[in-house]
């Protein structure tokens, strides 16, 4: 029988009125932070200032993550987008360096699709390929931070420890444990570990499925099945849910992968 932690009265009622109050009292005392912001990303970046990402949210239901744009649109001679650290500006790093990318998520708080604290919103393609015992931790609506994000550092954390740290928090959300994250983020996003600036920095692997493919926990066949999936659950703005045909491992991969999983952890 499926665990289900009991909810705490602030998590049933007190939560959420937070959440508007204070995301709609950010949104009009930084408003003149957000223009300078959008001015300068048209000045440096150019072309769009916001972009909208599907991402899943609470038990899996997808919605768009609002994020200032930190990249340009630089293509190859095939017409294809060049990688993310060929594309990332100069002002985008500073963005990421500060965290200012994530401020327009303030609206997505507002509008219900995330919450000040839970856990960081990932991609869809990498939580189809979430192992069942891992969905318990995005039963709750995904955060603008969270114990995830203040556990070790944001390049330092492994996938392990993300999803742990995950399943940890929403066992018991209280007022002041999210207060105490809020506390520690603002100590976190000035500290030097807060250079990172996403993929090029991260100690881990920034992709999940890119992860599981590295270390021979899924085969080819399997990541591909999961982006093709991934991308229809976006088209139909359906819901990511476990995927048992993407955990079956072959033959190759029981004897290969353990081998690799064993030295990654070393």
């Amino acid at each position: 029988m499926e665990h289900k932690p009991k909810r705490t009265f602030y998590e049933r009622f007190v939560k959420r009125f937070f959440d508007i109050v204070l995301s709609f009292l950010a949104l009009i005392i930084l408003s003149p932070l957000l223009i300078i912001i959008a001015i300068l990303s048209k000045i440096f970046i150019r072309g769009k200032v916001i972009y909208a990402q599907p991402r899943p949210g609470k038990n899996g239901k997808i919605f768009k993550l609002y994020k200032f744009r930190s990249m340009n649109d630089k293509r190859g001679a095939s017409g294809a987008l060049l990688p993310d650290a060929q594309r990332i500006t100069k002002f985008g790093k500073i963005l990421r360096r500060l965290s200012l990318d994530e401020l327009p998520q303030l609206v997505n708080i507002l509008r219900g699709d995330m919450s000040i604290i839970g856990p960081r919103p990932r991609l869809v393609s990498d939580m189809i390929f979430y192992d069942k015992d891992v969905f318990p931790g995005y039963r709750v609506r995904p955060g603008l931070t969270g114990l995830d994000q203040v556990s070790g550092g944001r390049s330092q954390s492994t996938w392990e420890t993300i999803f742990e740290k995950n399943l940890e928090y929403q066992e018991k959300i209280t007022f002041w444990g999210d207060v105490k994250i809020l506390l520690k983020t603002i100590v976190v996003v000035f500290k030097k570990d807060s250079a990172s600036c996403g993929a090029e920095q991260a100690q881990r692997d920034y992709y999940y499925d890119t992860y599981l493919l590295r270390t021979h926990r899924i085969t080819q066949e399997q990541y591909d099945l999961g982006h093709a999936r991934a991308a229809e659950l976006i088209a139909k703005k359906g819901i990511v849910e476990y995927q048992p045909d993407l955990h079956q491992q072959s033959e190759t991969t029981a004897t290969g992968g353990e081998e690799d999983a064993a030295a990654s952890v070393a």
